[in-house]
């Protein structure tokens, strides 16, 4: 089981940093409205989406949210990382084609409590659509 294992937090250091990235389809958009219930016509309806200020559907915030957690559960921390809490700020839509690309980078390590805060970005190309912070419980080396 340990192949199955992310980073220990005796392995990590500030500043480490991966990411994740995903181009959005349709299918993505109405997949997630799907999933997790939120059917707000700005995401899925074409017709809808063209009355409202961005003229076209956008994807859901929490999907960039869900980019994130790929990163989290998938690279850094890893696998066996726990979410603790996450603070979000959505700064721009998402639109569907677009290449999101989702980033955490390490920033505090509390040794102690076995918890590690790391800075979360997802952008768009070069432009910031959501910023925040988030808490990981982290596994101490056996």
């Amino acid at each position: 089981m340990q192949e199955l294992h992310g980073y220990y937090l005796e392995d990590l250091e500030i500043g480490m940093s991966d990411s994740f990235a995903k181009t959005i389809t349709d299918a993505d958009v109405c997949l997630f409205a799907g999933v997790s219930g939120d059917t707000n016509p700005v995401h899925i309806n074409d017709d809808y989406a063209k009355t409202t200020q961005f003229e076209k559907r956008i994807v859901h915030g929490m999907f960039s949210a869900a980019l994130i957690s790929t990163v989290a559960g998938t690279k850094l921390p890893g696998p066996g990382a726990i979410y603790i809490d996450q603070q979000i700020k959505f700064r721009a839509p998402v639109f569907i084609g677009d290449t999101a690309k989702a980033t955490v980078t390490v920033e505090e390590i509390d040794q102690r409590r076995g918890r590690v805060k790391c800075k979360t970005d997802v952008t768009v190309g070069e432009k910031l659509v959501a910023t925040g912070s988030a808490t990981f419980m982290v596994d101490k080396r056996g």
